[in-house]
């Protein structure tokens, strides 16, 4: 089980690597420009992520940053986030470190963004981290189409497999 959490853990950070040197090609403008996306633009839609990420890490560790709106843009500036984004990513790599086989079983007791209860196992919530983040980068793909940029393969067999 350990295994299988390190490489998506290593397939995030690979991942959002790539993505972040593709949306480094933009402009400003084109950073915040409304695309039509459900963050509105590529640099809402990289704050989401990274502030879902915080809320997560927050409930898995008890520790760091912590929003209580999904739409939280703390950063605004391109390299700023990328900074962040990277640092994020570390931390992410480093937690699933620290676990056993038997802590992806352990329920995680937590409260959402509205303050209500919750409880999830933790290898559940982290395949949620994991697959959230996915969800979006797909939705970033699609913006540097928009912005006329040519989006990195993200697959994981691209990650797996790099002479692919």
């Amino acid at each position: 089980m350990i295994a299988h959490f390190q490489r998506f853990a290593a397939y995030n950070a690979w991942a959002n690597a790539r993505l972040y040197e593709a949306a480094a090609r933009l402009t400003d403008e084109e950073w915040h420009r409304d695309t039509g996306a459900f963050f509105t633009c590529l640099a809402g839609t990289l704050n989401h992520l990274l502030v879902a990420d915080r809320i997560w890490m927050h409930r898995l560790t008890g520790e760091g940053e912590t929003h209580t709106k999904l739409t939280d843009m703390p950063f605004p500036d391109f390299n700023a986030l990328r900074a962040a984004r990277e640092a994020m990513d570390a931390r992410i790599v480093a937690f699933v470190d620290t676990l056993d086989d038997t802590a992806f079983g352990e329920d995680v007791h937590y409260s959402n963004t509205r303050g209500e209860p919750h409880h999830l196992q933790r290898g559940l919530i982290l395949a949620h981290l994991f697959n959230h983040q996915t969800h979006h980068r797909g939705q970033a793909h699609h913006i540097l189409s928009q912005l006329g940029q040519e989006p990195p393969p993200l697959d994981l067999l691209y990650f797996a497999l790099p002479a692919a």
